[in-house]
């Protein structure tokens, strides 16, 4: 059972590429940065942009952590630039860790790194948690993609879908930062009928989702429920506003999806201000 709302594939494509070329128009730029990640919400983006500007004028750029292995996207004519970021995130990693232990050093009023007791000097070498590495990956990228856009006089776009979004399943500052957002008013599940239109690559649209974090990660391993649960019980509580205890009886995850939808709307207000 599906409870979204049906979208025609050639009428929502329609009204997207309007949408993009509206914006180009508007804010007088006719070039484009693209992280492409080779998943399905990217490499639609990619396919969308196709249509409105000339490949020459697409610059996707590949900011692997682990090496990947290359997809059936048609890239023909689009600029490929490919940075990969582990030598860059790892020295992110190794001086903020770094960071860490002299603060907690400086603050503990001691003078010589030989007095410290074994709490502090285990502070300064235990990695990172996946957490904030995860954020430090997403927002070298965002360093990286509005840099190259301000090298070619271009417009950021993202690739955010509504899942995502409402799930808080993004780094603020970071894979969230864009110019533009051609698919955030989509659920994922309605990418991947939008996708299917536009003949994307079938391997593309059925791989697992994963955010390219580390090996093995995927979205719905760090979830425990499936998008095709979280879709219809997103819409239900964000769209229709119906009662959640209701939800809840009916769906054996949404008490998990609902709870993570709440926990996660500070994201969707921040930066807090007097405004």
């Amino acid at each position: 059972m599906n409870l979204l709302p049906y979208i025609n594939p050639k009428t929502e494509t329609d009204k997207i590429i309007s949408f993009l070329k509206k914006t180009f128009k508007d804010q007088k730029i006719n070039k484009v940065v693209l992280g492409l990640s080779g998943g399905i919400d990217s490499t639609t983006a990619l396919y969308l942009l196709k249509e409105v500007l000339p490949p020459k004028n697409i610059f996707a750029v590949q900011m692997n952590y682990y090496p990947k292995k290359k997809s059936g996207i048609n890239l023909k004519g689009i600029n490929i630039i490919n940075i990969p970021i582990k030598k860059t995130v790892e020295e992110f990693e190794k001086n903020i860790r770094k960071g860490e232990g002299i603060e907690f050093f400086f603050d503990s009023g001691l003078r010589d790194c030989e007095e410290a007791p074994a709490e502090i000097k285990k502070f300064d070498t235990e990695p990172l948690k996946k957490v904030r590495l995860g954020n430090i990956m997403a927002r070298v990228r965002m360093i990286i993609l509005f840099d190259l856009a301000k090298k070619h006089g271009a417009m950021v776009c993202g690739t955010e879908n509504k899942s995502e979004k409402l799930l808080g399943y993004f780094t603020r500052f970071g894979d969230a930062a864009s110019d533009i957002e051609p698919l955030n008013h989509l659920y994922k599940t309605q990418i991947r009928k939008l996708a299917d239109y536009l003949k994307i690559p079938k391997e593309i649209i059925k791989q697992s989702p994963t955010a390219g974090l580390w090996n093995g990660q995927t979205d719905e391993d760090d979830f425990g429920f499936t998008y095709e649960e979280a879709d219809q019980i997103l819409y239900l509580t964000y769209d229709c506003k119906q009662d959640i205890n209701k939800i809840k009886k009916d769906f054996p995850n949404a008490g998990k999806i609902i709870k993570r939808f709440q926990n996660n709307q500070f994201k969707l207000k921040t930066p807090y201000s007097l405004k």
